[in-house]
């Protein structure tokens, strides 16, 4: 599939690049942390991350003085799996360069989303980018299966921790996997087996080569 930059025009339905930001610091503290040796981890917010200065700069300009996590997805990734959204916008910061797949959340329709929709974006190492609440989402994918990536994510305090319900009033409700986390699964995807709610009908999008 074609690949844009967050610099093409094509990215401002999805996003776009924050100017101004010193992310040297925070490069510097995600580096620290080692690569699985394969799949990918997560957490909402590292206190090593959320000391460098970055932190409250984004806290007060970024998210207008918002709670802010700061946390990281990172290791070794090439497929779509799954999409999720937010009700707010996600600030992303990678070590080296990545690529993100995203759809827009119109594009889902009764609950499904062709994948044929989804667009790629390489995002360069140190750039800030904002991913909108109405973009969908899910983990990076690296352009060196050596290096792999680590990713900031920047999100409202609380997003991404534990929650789910047990009486959906809604079909939304349904697709509801964590705090302030709505998510839409591709059948062959580890979500999926879990019992995530399966959204995504055509291939499962893999940018490897």
């Amino acid at each position: 599939m074609k690949i844009y930059s967050v610099f093409d025009e094509e990215f401002s339905n999805y996003g776009q690049v924050l100017e101004g930001y010193d992310t040297q610091g925070l490069i510097a503290a995600m580096n620290a942390i080692p690569l699985p040796a394969e799949g990918v981890d997560y957490k909402p917010a590292i206190s090593e991350l959320e000391k460098e200065p970055i932190y409250a700069v984004l806290k007060d300009k970024a998210y207008g003085g918002m709670p802010l996590e700061l946390g990281m997805c990172w290791g070794h990734n090439t497929k779509l799996n799954c999409l999720e959204y937010h009700r707010d916008s996600e600030i992303n910061i990678g070590t080296e360069d990545f690529v993100l797949l995203l759809a827009r959340r119109e594009e889902i329709k009764d609950g499904k989303l062709d994948t044929s929709l989804v667009k790629a974006f390489k995002v360069p190492a140190g750039v800030v980018v904002e991913v909108f609440a109405t973009a969908l989402h899910y983990a990076p994918c690296h352009t060196d299966a050596d290096k792999g990536f680590r990713v900031a994510v920047g999100l409202p305090l609380g997003t991404n921790t534990d929650y789910r319900i047990s009486d959906p009033v809604n079909d939304e409700d349904k697709l509801l996997w964590a705090r302030n986390k709505w998510l839409i699964a591709h059948a062959d995807s580890s979500e999926a087996k879990d019992g995530a709610y399966v959204g995504l009908v055509g291939e499962n999008i893999d940018i490897a080569g």
